[in-house]
């Protein structure tokens, strides 16, 4: 992993916003102690909240909306959030960390997700990639944090990992929220046209600019500009030509090029599409 900071992108002519960071990871709140390697050449180059908005800004990417994982995160997004006008956070336990997912943590994520500049719960989900919560575990914590989005009326932001039959079944069994964002989307066509049939929105990130990803621009393609968002996950997922270094949301011009290409439309003029979308999906900014 290189320590080194990708170089900015040609600006976009339009503006449009990342649905998905870390802000958190990408400042050093949370601790890189795990050996992170991402975390740690991402915390290397000492940018503050207000230097990677204003960067993202320099290339047309007027907002960001942070994302929280665990209960540490999402009080610090929640008050990054207060604190900048142009951020908006999420807040949720990641079904890696369902474990911690108790009735009195759920009911402080519940209560940070009413703040008024907190607009989505998420990101929750399943993962069955990895092993560090069960999958019992993960779809109890699922299926309190889609309470929590409907009870609050704010966007449900799922982590689907390996996971993607039982992620449907729990939205349908559990009644899905008005809004669902499905980030980072990892789905092939077929499950995107069960997404769009169920009006869910699907927001790609720097994998659908990779080789091996077909799949990916297959999807993209099926997916009707009305329910498509363009994220970061920074410092995670980097686009190409800039995979193994820190993501960033500067990024987000290289992405969304590349779904314009997919479409075949103006990449200023799907920024503008992705854009209102966001204000379906957030609010207005």
């Amino acid at each position: 992993m290189s320590r080194e900071m990708p170089s900015l992108p040609q600006p976009l002519g339009a503006d449009v916003f990342d649905s998905h960071c870390h802000l958190d990871i990408m400042v050093g709140d949370r601790q890189a102690s795990s050996g992170d390697p991402v975390a740690l050449a991402a915390q290397a180059a000492g940018a503050s909240v207000a230097a990677i908005v204003e960067q993202a800004r320099s290339v047309g990417v007027t907002r960001l909306v942070t994302i929280g994982y665990d209960l540490r995160s999402s009080r610090w997004n929640a008050e990054v959030a207060r604190d900048h006008a142009d951020v908006y956070a999420g807040v949720a336990i990641h079904p890696n960390e369902a474990h911690a997912a108790t009735p009195e943590v759920l009911a402080e994520i519940e209560e940070l997700a009413r703040q008024p500049r907190v607009r989505a719960v998420g990101e929750t989900g399943l993962d069955y990639y990895r092993d560090w919560a069960s999958h019992q575990d993960q779809q109890v914590s699922f299926r309190a944090h889609i309470e929590i989005a409907k009870r609050t009326g704010k966007a449900l932001v799922i982590h689907d990992r390996d996971a993607h039959d039982d992620v449907l079944a729990v939205l349908a069994e559990e009644g899905a929220p008005e809004v669902v964002v499905f980030h980072s989307y990892s789905g092939d066509a077929e499950m995107a046209k069960k997404c769009v049939e169920a009006g869910y929105f699907l927001s790609f990130s720097g994998p659908v600019t990779y080789k091996n990803a077909g799949y990916l621009r297959e999807a993209a393609a099926v997916a009707p500009v009305e329910l498509m968002l363009v994220e970061t996950d920074a410092p995670y997922l980097p686009p190409v030509p800039h995979r193994g270094k820190p993501n960033a949301p500067y990024l987000i011009p290289l992405t969304l090029r590349c779904l314009a290409e997919v479409k075949g439309v103006d990449a200023d003029d799907l920024a503008g599409a992705v854009s209102r979308n966001g204000e379906q999906v957030f609010g207005a900014w």
